[in-house]
């Protein structure tokens, strides 16, 4: 019998009995008195941190806690876009490594991540907008990575839906695109790591939450936890825009501030945008999604919050931005809203390192670019966590560079870094 006509059985066969045969994707174990490195953070970053540390490096006494569920924080509260047009090297070479590495991921996990690079266009309204869109195009270049200029029509050919109107309040001048840029599953990523990490001996322990670190002579030593103390030999913080909460409980602070970053989706209709179009202009990005929905972001709230909401302010700006794009789309019924709380620096880097407490180790500052760096981020902070050594792609990016000044400021650069 062929794979397919198995599959095909094996599911009729559950769906008879109710679906109450299925085999879970990874344990649920008890957390066990010690092991070689903890992972702070179930999201998508500490799962693939957890893989790679095993892949990469036979490192598999690792425990991945996580106080709610898996990709119940931003890896589930993103807008699923995956790119690497960034205009600095350091940036460029990271997030390159990024994207690679998911067009090799549904393969390397086997589990389909669900990736479409159906491209990702960035908007000129305004002759400034033409230089900052050729400057930032021609920097990619330079680094290697793909980047095409747009004309006018060239744009109006790949959005046909947008205002061509001549009145439009932001007239399209050009642009340019990055056709292997698109989205990819942000459940299915953070699924496919927990299960392959499982699957090599990581234990994923879910409804976990740190309360506190153990440190003696200036070295932490394990974590305290709503399960009980767990000892570590090495601890990695990946808990995105809660990094400033858990080096508090630490002892030091971390040049963050946390802020929600909101997004909302329609109702589905038939399919209206083939590729990712973002407008700086307006502050809006758009993308629809394989069921048909029409995902609308925008820019922060400019307050810091831990509220996984965002406020209406900020709702109206984004509702105005798209109503501007695509006036025909004004009538679509907004179905549901939510906000991951993201951990902004000031240059709008990460920051991979070592913390201020010997073998604690940190992953955090990727603002509103985290899900587009799991792969990247979870690979190089496995080096770091198992050799102690910042990975090369990674090591302008410590906490060294806010006293020697070598910043990568991607702030204004990067225009909306979704």
């Amino acid at each position: 019998m062929s794979a397919d006509r198995y599959s095909l059985f094996a599911l009729l066969r559950q769906g008879l009995k109710g679906h109450t045969g299925w085999r879970p994707a990874w344990r649920e174990p008890e957390p066990q008195p010690h092991y070689d490195v903890v992972i702070v953070g179930g999201g998508g970053h500490g799962l693939a941190t957890a893989y790679y540390l095993a892949k990469e490096h036979g490192v598999t006494r690792v425990a991945v806690l996580e106080k709610g569920w898996l990709g119940g924080g931003n890896s589930g509260r993103n807008t699923q876009i995956v790119r690497s047009n960034y205009l600095y090297p350091e940036s460029a070479a990271f997030y390159e490594l990024s994207l690679k590495l998911y067009e090799g991921l549904s393969k390397d996990l086997n589990f389909n991540v669900m990736l479409s690079q159906q491209g990702i266009v960035t908007l000129a309204h305004s002759r400034h907008d033409l230089d900052a869109v050729a400057r930032w195009a021609n920097a990619m270049i330079v680094n290697g990575i793909d980047a095409e200029i747009l004309t006018r029509d060239q744009v109006r050919d790949l959005l046909p839906a947008m205002n061509w109107g001549p009145d439009a309040r932001y007239p399209v001048l050009g642009g340019f695109i990055q056709r292997r840029a698109g989205m990819a599953r942000h459940d299915a990523v953070a699924w496919g790591f927990a299960r392959a990490a499982d699957r090599r001996g990581v234990d994923i322990i879910q409804n976990c939450e740190v309360t506190g670190f153990r440190i003696e002579n200036g070295r932490v030593t394990g974590v305290d936890t709503t399960r009980g103390f767990i000892g570590a030999g090495k601890v990695g913080l990946a808990v995105a825009g809660h990094s400033g909460v858990l080096a508090g409980m630490a002892g030091f602070r971390l040049p963050i501030t946390s802020y929600a970053l909101q997004a909302m989706v329609s109702e589905p209709v038939k399919p209206v945008l083939d590729t990712v179009v973002l407008s700086p202009s307006t502050g809006v990005y758009v993308s629809q999604s394989p069921k048909g929905e029409v995902v609308v972001g925008g820019a922060l709230d400019l307050f810091p919050s831990y509220a996984q909401r965002g406020s209406f302010r900020t709702t109206e700006d984004v509702v105005a931005g798209f109503c501007e794009m695509f006036p025909g789309l004004r009538r679509l019924r907004m179905m549901r809203q939510w906000a991951g709380i993201t951990d902004v620096v000031h240059d709008s880097s990460p920051i991979i390192g070592p913390a201020p407490v010997v073998g604690m180790y940190l992953n955090c500052g990727w603002g509103t670019g985290g899900f587009k760096a799991i792969p990247a981020g979870g690979f190089t902070f496995a080096h770091l966590l198992a050799t102690g050594r910042p990975h090369p792609l990674t090591a302008a990016f410590g906490l060294d560079r806010f006293t020697t000044g070598r910043m990568i400021d991607e702030a204004a650069a990067a225009g909306i870094a979704h």
